[in-house]
């Protein structure tokens, strides 16, 4: 199949637009898909939306946000927010004051609780303190189910309390 723009090389990006509720294929080479995302970061920057939501809900940023810089990669707060992309893992921790309310705001929580993968080798040591911590939440929750299939209902109501205090510590 070949590009759908310049026709000339075969097409290896498939994009999707949607525009006033019609759908459009685009079937692009490598070089007029880059150009097509050069044109749609112009017209609506990962940056600009990234610095909206910064900005939602009437909280502003402490003054201190201007000086913030990542120590391991030079990284300024202020470039992150013009860029919308993070230099290295420790900027993580350097900017966590103010990522973590706009990590709240775009996915609903700080915290990652969802599928890992499985044969991958965990890279970072608070992954496997994560996993375990929603592993231990799971184990309760099925120790719960079988308690109340076995009516068990005192049981059941202090592996609730265990798995509320567990999720409360997970969101703080």
């Amino acid at each position: 199949m070949l590009c759908d723009i310049c026709g000339k090389s075969v097409a290896t990006v498939h994009l999707t637009e949607i525009i006033d509720d019609q759908m459009a294929e685009l079937h692009l080479c490598e070089n007029c898909a880059r150009a097509k995302s050069m044109e749609m970061e112009q017209q609506f920057g990962l940056a600009d939306l990234l610095a909206g939501l910064s900005n939602l809900g009437g909280q502003v940023e402490p003054q201190t946000s201007a000086g913030a810089k990542c120590p391991n990669c030079g990284l300024t707060y202020e470039n992150f927010k013009k860029v919308g992309r993070l230099g290295c893992n420790e900027c993580y921790q350097s900017f966590s004051l103010y990522l973590k309310p706009l990590l709240k705001k775009i996915h609903g929580s700080i915290h990652h609780i969802g599928k890992s993968p499985v044969n991958k080798p965990q890279e970072s040591p608070v992954k496997p303190v994560v996993k375990a911590k929603v592993s231990q939440v799971q184990e309760l929750k099925n120790q719960l189910q079988s308690a109340i299939q076995k009516e068990e209902f005192e049981k059941a109501a202090e592996l609730r309390d265990k798995i509320k205090e567990l999720e409360k510590k997970g969101e703080t």
